[in-house]
């Protein structure tokens, strides 16, 4: 009596865990299949592309998530981070909807890398354009005569310490790099043509590195809409086709200490560190 009392027993027992654990698939597979919307924070200075490059593709992957909303709050940075992140927004901008969300200011490469996106929403008051190319070359040289301090230089071609921080910029060094200038720049009016659909030389006439508010973005068709983060989400949510509130997934903010213990400098600290490069910035 006792043994079939235990058979029965085990038997309940064994039916109760096939009950749950067909519970928690179905419940699991809810979770896995239910649609979303993926916003991806984009602020302070751009120095580097790769994270953001990595969280657009795990997105891209992810089938459950079906639109992406990019909320940009920066000044802009290096020409080629941006450019990195635009081409990524580019192609991503194929698979799902991607949305804009200007914070307090989306300028110069925050811009460049906006007009890659499906559409574009701002604040009235965001501040963004500047669609234009720096360059800043400190001059020490009055500093290191005045020290009694110089420099040796040896180099196998006469320009190859262009842009010395050590002495002032000639003529023709100053021609070369106007050149290039003119070239990035024009690159990154093309890249705001073809993104936004905008004739190139409607495009010239505003590249000067002039900032616009983002209700005088709308007029000038380098924003779509106004409004806040939350109506860009209902919006891409409703440009990808989900239906009532949608669930918003987000990556947690890399912690500063975990970036200099794996080696990285985190943006804070290498805004500060002297380096001569093209930028696509906003520097009031």
């Amino acid at each position: 009596m006792k043994v079939k009392k235990t058979c029965i027993a085990i038997t309940i027992f064994f039916l109760a865990m096939i009950a749950l654990s067909a519970v928690f698939t179905l419940f699991h597979n809810e979770i896995s299949i239910k649609e979303k919307v993926a916003v991806v924070n984009i602020e302070g200075p751009i120095f580097q592309s790769k994270d953001t490059i990595d969280e657009i593709k795990g997105y891209i992957k992810n089938r459950g998530i079906k639109a992406i909303v990019l909320r940009i709050d920066s000044p802009g940075g290096g020409v080629v981070p941006s450019q990195e992140i635009y081409e990524e927004v580019r192609k991503a901008a194929a698979h799902k909807k991607i949305v804009v969300s200007m914070g307090s200011v989306a300028a110069s490469g925050g811009y460049y890398i906006a007009a890659a996106a499906s559409r574009i929403v701002a604040n009235p008051g965001t501040i963004t354009g500047s669609i234009g190319v720096i360059m800043e070359v400190p001059n020490i040289k009055g500093l290191m005569d005045k020290i009694g301090v110089k420099t040796e230089v040896v180099k196998s071609g006469r320009h190859k310490d262009l842009a010395s921080v050590f002495r002032g910029i000639g003529s023709e060094e100053r021609e070369i790099l106007q050149g290039v200038m003119d070239e990035v720049h024009g690159q990154f009016i093309k890249a705001v043509s073809e993104g936004r659909k905008i004739p190139v030389e409607d495009v010239r006439k505003i590249a000067d590195g002039r900032i616009f508010s983002g209700s005088q973005g709308i007029k000038i068709g380098l924003v779509d809409e106004l409004g806040d983060l939350e109506h860009a989400v209902k919006l891409a949510a409703k440009m990808a086709g989900i239906k009532g509130e949608p669930e918003v997934v987000t990556k947690k903010p890399r912690s500063p200490l975990l970036d200099l213990l794996s080696g990285n400098v985190p943006d804070g600290i290498s805004k500060v560190m002297p380096k001569i490069e093209l930028k696509y910035m906003y520097a009031p």
